[in-house]
C-alpha cells in the first residue's frame, strides 16, 4: 500500500473541521476544531503535517510562541516533537511576574497581549502558532511583542486561514504558513 499523499492527509485533517453558519453573529461562518481534538488520528496528522513544514523549511528554530488560548493546543506538541521550549502569550493581566505587553486595536475597542521578560531572548528563532488567522490583529500583536523582546520571527503558523478576511496582508514581511485555507 503505498503512503498517503500530503493532499490527503490535509483533506483528513479538512474533514475534522467543522462549519457553523452565523455564529457568533449573522455573516460569520464559524469553523469549529472540536472534532479534530476529538480525533486522535486526525490530530496527530495536523501535527505531522506542522512539524514536517517546520523541519522542512526551518533548521533552527529556539522557541514556539502559542497564542492564548488555542496556540496552547498545537504550540507545545509541535515544541515537544521538535525538542525546542514552548512560551505562552497571554492575554494582559494573566501572566505572573516581570511582562512586557503590547496594545492592539479589535474590531470594537482595544485588547493586549503580554509575554513574561524572561521567556524570550533577544536573537532568538521563534514561530508563532495558534489555530486559526481571521483579520490578523492577534498574530500582529504577537509579533510586535517578539520584536520587542529581540527575537527573530520565523514565521507565523496556523492550522486555518480565513483568506477573504486577508489577515496574512496585517502581518506585512512576516511570512504566514497555513495547513487549511477557507473563504
Amino acid at each position: 500500500m503505498s503512503a498517503e499523499s500530503e493532499e490527503q492527509k490535509l483533506e483528513r485533517v479538512r474533514q475534522q473541521v467543522r462549519a457553523f453558519p452565523d455564529f457568533p453573529s449573522p455573516g460569520i461562518n464559524f469553523r469549529d476544531i472540536t472534532p479534530l481534538l476529538k480525533d486522535p488520528s486526525a490530530f496527530r496528522t495536523a501535527m505531522d503535517l506542522m512539524e514536517a513544514h517546520v523541519r522542512k523549511c526551518f533548521p533552527q528554530v529556539d522557541v514556539i510562541a502559542g497564542l492564548d488560548s488555542r496556540g496552547f493546543l498545537f504550540g507545545p506538541v509541535l515544541a515537544q516533537r521538535l525538542g525546542i521550549g514552548f512560551v505562552l502569550i497571554r492575554k494582559k493581566g494573566k501572566l505572573p511576574g516581570p511582562t512586557e505587553s503590547v496594545s492592539y486595536s479589535l474590531e470594537y475597542g482595544k485588547a493586549e497581549l503580554e509575554i513574561q521578560t524572561d521567556a524570550v531572548d533577544a536573537g532568538q528563532k521563534v514561530i508563532i502558532i495558534d489555530d486559526l488567522l481571521a483579520t490578523g490583529g492577534t498574530l500582529w500583536a504577537a509579533c510586535q511583542l517578539m520584536k520587542k523582546r529581540g527575537a527573530e520571527i520565523l514565521e507565523c503558523l496556523v492550522l486555518i486561514e480565513l483568506t477573504s478576511l486577508r489577515g496574512a496582508e496585517k502581518l506585512k514581511s512576516v511570512p504566514l504558513y497555513s495547513l487549511l485555507q477557507y473563504d
